[in-house]
């Protein structure tokens, strides 16, 4: 179990991780609370909101990081979005593509259907899972002074990331990125160069 480990503020880590990050780096959110913290963190052009697809931000994350091999890309997203998806991971674990890494904000709990405690509240283990489908750069962090250390892993596309990171599970003032999906589209595919319709 994880919940001994000292746990960090979400939003502060978010834009401590964010502002080391340069321009060109795609980010893709989980749903709920990791959209509302990466944009109370600043909007950036190359940034993906997902609103309601409970378990896409990895493996969208994945095909982005596959069809943009040039670009740093990271899926923020929470535990129960992550696990909903989990076996993404598997896929994540045979491709290993250099330039993605997958950080999940893990209160141990469902945060968006009424704070039930998540599978990591009762015992699940992200880091080995995720090392168990083959990443190997695998890593929980519970101190803020991490933050450097993954944006520069995030930087270098040097290897397939995954950092769980132990967060407390207060619920912050929500900071809600625009809700209109053509509009997110259209600004997510102008950042990539591509044009909009």
């Amino acid at each position: 179990m994880t919940t001994a480990l000292p746990r960090l503020d979400r939003r502060r880590f978010v834009a401590d991780v964010i502002g080391r990050l340069p321009e060109d780096v795609l980010i893709v959110t989980g749903l709920g609370s990791p959209s509302y913290d990466v944009f109370a963190a600043g909007d950036r052009p190359g940034t993906f909101y997902l609103w309601g697809a409970m378990g896409a931000a990895a493996p969208l994350a994945l095909g982005l990081a596959l069809a943009r091999p040039d670009r740093p890309v990271v899926a923020i997203t929470g535990d129960g979005e992550h696990l909903m998806g989990i076996g993404a991971l598997a896929t994540i674990g045979a491709l290993l593509p250099p330039n993605l890494t997958v950080v999940v904000l893990d209160n141990a709990h469902f945060g968006e259907t009424g704070m039930q405690p998540s599978h990591t509240g009762l015992g699940t283990d992200l880091v080995a899972v995720a090392r168990g489908f083959g990443i190997r750069d695998a890593m929980r962090i519970t101190d803020l002074g991490r933050t450097d250390d993954l944006a520069t892993r995030i930087k270098a596309r040097a290897a397939t990331t995954y950092a769980q990171v132990l967060i407390t599970a207060d619920e912050p003032p929500r900071a809600l990125p625009p809700r209109d999906g053509v509009a997110n589209k259209n600004s997510f595919r102008a950042a990539l160069g591509l044009s909009t319709f």
